[in-house]
């Protein structure tokens, strides 16, 4: 018969690996359906192996209807770029909601933290949740930062920045950022009174030392920044290369004086949008990759429903490999059979979810 023989001072490496592998099948089973992970999430939700997210540490006022939040980023955290959003996702009343905030931290904070500054908006569930209601200690759910609005390299020697409201936050972390390397800054920002201008105190007191020339368009008094009103501020224009962020109108004005005017290329723009989404039972659910579209009720899971109208859905739940299920919604909004919390998701969110346990609550988009 076989048998082992254990040196002294030495283990069988063996058996000790078969007493983990059992362990953790055990703990497994115990804590189904949940596995020891998301145990340990509660405990340390900021470790490196954990999904990402963020602790809220701080909510600071700018203005009255203004605040920027800082959070401090689990371990997956990648860094950003000056000028990049992320997407955050925050539970208001037991449904996820996911948007997209300007990163307005340094890049290089010491503390490693980062900031996002939240306008409130008429009827905006998410940012007067956060301008409002957010207290520090709440974690967030986050994603890696985004977006190609940014300096790009080398620093040009004339910079323009237009903004108009919250348009100013991508701008502020490039100044805080870059503010060195840049030596000839115009900032021109439109907001209704003085007290609207998000980073007021430091937007001026930058101007003070010189390091921008900041020019402000107060639209209660002066009226709204047109691309006229622009050239007339920037007689220079022409040579600048222009960064413009804020309403749609602005923007696409500013785009046409450029096009029209010969230099197009030297002007960036980052826009906004709203995104509305409506919860039910059920809905009309599209697996875009498959171009098919079924009726869906409130109670099955997208994979059954899937795999029942012929569309070839990934899944490893039934071999015991979980997460094999993860596709993106593209729009729309799932419940989680488990615990009734809604995910929802705007065109461009690409949220990730798992399909075996979440079920249509309205109209949605997957990307099978």
């Amino acid at each position: 018969m076989p048998t082992t023989v254990l040196r002294p001072g030495r283990t069988s490496r063996a058996p000790l690996t078969a007493l983990r592998e059992g362990a953790v099948k055990l703990a497994e089973l115990v804590a189904t359906p949940l596995v020891p992970a998301d145990y340990l999430d509660m405990v340390s939700p900021l470790r490196a192996s954990a999904d990402l997210c963020g602790r809220i540490v701080e909510v600071r006022r700018e203005t009255a209807d203004a605040a920027t939040v800082v959070l401090e980023p689990s371990g997956a955290w990648r860094g950003h770029e000056p000028g990049q959003y992320v997407r955050i996702g925050v539970d208001v009343d037991g449904v996820r909601l996911w948007r997209a905030y300007s990163l307005t931290s340094p890049a290089d904070a010491r503390d490693g933290r980062i900031k996002i500054t939240v306008k409130a908006i008429p009827d905006g569930v998410v940012s007067n949740h956060l301008v409002r209601h957010a207290r520090p200690g709440t974690i967030v759910q986050l994603d890696q930062a985004q977006g190609d609005f940014t300096l790009r390299g080398t620093a040009p020697a004339k910079a323009l920045f237009v903004t108009a409201g919250s348009g100013i936050t991508p701008v502020m972390g490039m100044l805080r950022s870059h503010g060195a390397r840049l030596e000839d800054v115009v900032l021109v920002h439109s907001a209704p009174t003085p007290r609207d201008v998000i980073f007021g105190a430091e937007l001026r007191g930058l101007a003070s030392t010189g390091r921008i020339r900041l020019v402000e368009q107060h639209t209660d008094s002066g009226g709204m920044l047109d691309a006229a009103g622009l050239a007339e501020l920037v007689p220079d224009l022409a040579e600048r290369e222009t960064w413009a962020c804020g309403p749609a109108g602005m923007l696409d004005a500013i785009e046409q004086h450029f096009a029209d005017h010969g230099f197009p290329e030297r002007l960036h723009t980052e826009r906004f949008r709203a995104a509305v989404t409506v919860a039910g039972d059920g809905g009309t659910v599209t697996f875009s990759g498959a171009s098919t579209t079924v009726e869906a009720d409130g109670a099955s899971t997208l994979l059954d429903v899937g795999e029942a109208a012929g569309v070839l859905m990934p899944s490893g739940c039934r071999m015991g490999i979980c997460f094999g299920c993860v596709a993106p919604l593209r729009e729309g909004t799932v419940r989680d059979l488990r615990t009734g919390e809604l995910t929802t998701a705007a065109p461009g969110d690409d949220v990730r979810i798992q399909t075996c346990i979440s079920a249509a609550a309205g109209a949605c988009d997957i990307d099978l």
